[in-house]
């Protein structure tokens, strides 16, 4: 074994392809999304290195044209959780004394084969599988991912090196273990790179991982699992067992082996979930570790020295970015009295200009939303603005899921400050606005604050420096991720570490040295040089 001290390449962010016409780029990405489009595969479920096909299945289509069938995938279940739970058990031994730098090293090839030869058809299967227009992949399903891959192996090599003081005749040491246990991965829809953090976190420091996808989302799963596998990931370190929620979850935080909850989600499954760990606390070997981000209702507050076309255009693209299917979209808008009928103007005047149907054409900014649960959520949130007294539809509401579930981005306005709109998730392209008197900034101030019960993302605008201060200083626990003149979407790994408090997750901070520490257990280590010889102290002496 070597003795040298291994140091990471030094980590930069993946630069965002632009896909404009004539680039390479984009003629590659659109030959692999027809390719894609024209297959229809079988996905297995991956335990222990092995495809596991249970003849249970569900079906992965098109949000954007939901008769295209894209894939068959097999469902798992308490059996198959099971085995998933003896194949981490099986490759625990070796993984976990594997060198940090050997388990670094694989997923830094991970990152340069997404970066290469992967990064089509990853971007290619966010585009199908979860209808995101082709800039929306690249940050997502190519950057972030890569971003994820390559900093944390940073992170990792600082967690090993942070050693604590000795005190003469004494070498203190510490070293970080894996977790005993397997680690519960249960990843979103929404980004391809949540889907492929969550698993490969933990699994860097060492930790094996039962990885469940969203239902929705396994299409692009299964890429991510043949790319670790040609990047050399041992079998067993991460096992693929897609399933409906309870039928995977619930065996899964019932096991004994049971280490860790790496999560993103609804607010209300992940409470469930820690009211179910709590209850099997005496069946486990220790207490698991949780980690979750979950709802949002993201607020952009505007002062009346905003500029109003930043303004705007942080509001469009923050609100109607992939259908607002972001956890960090902006949901809900404080905008003073003397300012919204010109941010209002400028936003139609956008939104007017913005084309909505498949990715595939490049011209779309904005696609379809999921599936038909979502779908009919958002359109019950649509129809009561329409019918409620307080407010009315500005722009867009218009519902079509003929072929595709689509959803046209939705401006409401209302005057009551605890209207349902702007108070509870809704998960789609719907922004709400409520135009405040520009003399009552402290109470609009306070009713952002309190509206509703998550921080995750907010964004506060003003020229002016005290405004400035001053909604930063009111608005200090609203908001996890906090942007000034900014949208409150984008960020990026190793910049902006990504969480919130309240209602919306643990905060742990994807994308920062915060989220791997939650995955290794301490060990303190004292080495006296010489000991002493005898029981007696000083002070015992006449």
């Amino acid at each position: 074994m070597s003795n040298a001290q291994w140091r990471t390449p030094h980590p930069v962010n993946e630069p965002v392809l632009s896909y404009a016409p004539g680039t390479k780029e984009r003629a590659g990405l659109q030959a692999k999304l027809k390719e894609m489009s024209a297959t229809e595969i079988e996905i297995p479920l991956v335990i222990g290195g092995r495809e596991v096909r249970t003849g249970r299945v569900g079906t992965a289509v098109k949000p954007h044209a939901h008769r295209h069938v894209l894939a068959k995938f097999h469902l798992g279940g308490a059996a198959e959780v099971e085995q998933a739970a003896k194949a981490a058990a099986a490759a625990w031994p070796a993984w976990s004394e594997t060198p940090w730098e050997d388990r670094a090293a694989i997923f830094l090839k991970a990152a340069e084969l997404l970066a290469g030869p992967w990064r089509h058809e990853l971007n290619a299967a966010t585009m199908l599988g979860q209808s995101k227009n082709a800039f929306q992949a690249e940050i997502d399903a190519a950057c972030e991912l890569i971003d994820f891959w390559r900093y944390n192996a940073r992170f990792a090599e600082e967690i090993y090196a942070e050693q604590p003081l000795s005190a003469p005749g004494v070498w203190n040491r510490a070293e970080y273990r894996a977790l005993e246990g397997f680690v519960l991965a249960i990843t979103p829809f929404n980004f391809t790179s949540i889907a492929g953090n969550l698993p490969t976190a933990p699994a860097l420091m060492g930790a094996c991982v039962i990885w469940k996808p969203a239902s929705t989302a396994v299409y692009s799963a299964w890429a991510i699992m043949r790319l670790l596998k040609e990047a050399g990931l041992p079998d067993g370190v991460i096992n693929l067992v897609a399933g409906n929620g309870a039928d995977v979850g619930a065996p899964a935080l019932a096991h004994r082996d049971f280490a860790g909850l790496h999560f993103t989600g609804s607010t209300g499954v992940f409470n469930d979930m820690w009211r179910t760990m709590a209850e099997n606390l005496p069946r486990y070997r220790g207490y698991p570790r949780i980690v979750g981000e979950t709802g949002g209702k993201d607020f952009v507050f505007a002062h009346a020295s905003a500029d109003p076309v930043a303004l705007a255009v942080a509001l469009v693209r923050g609100a109607f970015e992939y259908q607002g299917q972001k956890c960090s979209a902006a949901s809900r808008a404080y905008v003073p009295t003397s300012l919204w009928p010109k941010v209002r103007d400028l936003i139609g005047g956008m939104l007017s200009e913005i084309r909505i149907g498949p990715p595939e054409d490049f011209g779309n900014f904005v696609n379809a939303v999921i599936d038909r649960k979502s779908f009919e959520n958002i359109r019950g949130y649509v129809e009561h603005a329409r019918a409620a007294a307080g407010a009315k539809v500005v722009f867009g509401g218009d519902c079509d899921d003929r072929e595709g579930w689509f959803v046209k981005p939705t401006v409401v306005e209302t005057t009551e400050p605890k209207f349902k709109l702007l108070c509870e998730e809704i998960f789609g392209p719907v922004l709400t606005v409520f135009p405040y008197d520009d003399a009552r900034l402290d109470e609009a101030l306070k009713q952002c604050d309190e509206a509703s019960p998550y921080a995750l993302t907010g964004a506060v605008f003003a020229q002016d420096r005290y405004a400035l201060r001053k909604m930063s200083d009111a608005l200090r626990h609203a908001a996890g991720n906090f942007y000034l003149n900014d949208k409150p979407t984008g960020a990026v790994v190793g910049q902006q570490p990504f969480g919130g408090a309240r209602a919306s997750g643990t905060n742990d901070k994807a994308g920062s040295k915060l989220n791997l520490l939650r995955w290794v257990n301490a060990r303190s280590i004292k080495e006296n040089f010489v000991p002493p010889t005898t029981w007696r102290y000083p002070f015992l002496e006449k």
